[in-house]
């Protein structure tokens, strides 16, 4: 992944440590470290923190441009989150993929799995990009 097209991390990113790992056409691949914060009240991974990165990684695989002086940004019409399972290890992977769209609104899937594949969550959303963005 060139580096010139990471963008500075905004707020919510830097507070709870996700970072963007690849970033191409159509696809965007994020991690975060798994922290005791990020854990509901049994002692598992939260299923908001599962939603935000589903919707993190598919908003950003429908926004890729390949150029850093072109942003463009996305805003989310529709999020469905499917549980599947516990992951076991240490980092938490989402990964986003456009499947279609048009010039306006876009459609994009998104899985959530550890650094064993072990697969915890599947995603699915439909998206407005932003003018101006």
């Amino acid at each position: 992944m060139d580096p010139n097209l990471v963008e500075d991390p905004y707020a919510l990113q830097r507070h709870l440590g996700f970072y963007i790992t690849d970033w191409r056409e159509d696809y965007a691949r994020f991690e975060l470290p798994m922290e005791e914060f990020l854990m509901n009240r049994y002692g598992i991974l939260h299923g908001g923190v599962h939603s935000m990165m589903c919707d993190t990684a598919m908003g950003f695989a429908g926004c890729y441009t390949g150029d850093p002086e072109k942003k463009r940004l996305a805003m989310t019409l529709n999020l469905s989150v499917n549980f599947l399972g516990q992951m076991t290890g240490k980092m938490l992977i989402a990964e986003g993929f456009r499947t279609g769209g048009g010039a306006k609104t876009f459609f994009a899937e998104a899985k959530i799995s550890d650094e064993s594949g072990a697969l915890a969550a599947t995603g699915t959303g439909v998206f407005r990009l932003r003018q101006g963005g």
